[in-house]
């Protein structure tokens, strides 16, 4: 069985990825633009327009990115992504997750990971979430899944 990376099919009632394409910019944007969301990330001006559009490309030419919509509402929440997928050591990456303030200390980036988690450990022994080393709410967000600090790079 091969690892997709972009699957088509991960979705909850709660939230959908969808593989990210390049007409999801502006929307995406949107979001990305308060500055407060990568207060603690290791990039803190991603929030501006020219330097998004560096991670949006990255994004979208990784092959693993995705356009997180609530399920509800249709809204855009966020992006994340597989990446650094390594077959013979049986692992891939979860990482340059982020996701609009108001779905902030909800259930919402839980569901997205588990979505991830699920689907990614059909095909891989292990996943690593790549979170920068000061991005403290986010390190948080994935203790409460279960996920245990192995190390700092």
């Amino acid at each position: 069985m091969n690892f997709n990376l972009q699957p088509s099919h991960l979705h909850s009632p709660l939230v959908q990825l969808l593989p990210l394409q390049e007409n999801h910019f502006e929307a995406l944007y949107t979001v990305a633009s308060d500055e407060l969301i990568w207060q603690q990330h290791p990039n803190p001006n991603r929030y501006q327009k020219d330097v998004f559009h560096t991670y949006f490309l990255g994004a979208i030419h990784s092959n693993g990115a995705f356009l997180i919509l609530d399920s509800q509402t249709k809204e855009v929440i966020g992006s994340t992504r597989f990446y650094d997928y390594d077959k013979e050591k049986s692992q891939v990456l979860i990482g340059y997750t982020f996701i609009a303030r108001k779905y902030w200390g909800t259930k919402y980036n839980q569901v997205i990971k588990k979505l991830m988690i699920n689907y990614a450990f059909q095909y891989v022994n292990t996943i690593i979430f790549h979170i920068g080393a000061n991005n403290i709410r986010s390190q948080k967000a994935i203790e409460k899944l279960g996920a245990t600090k192995i190390d700092e790079f």
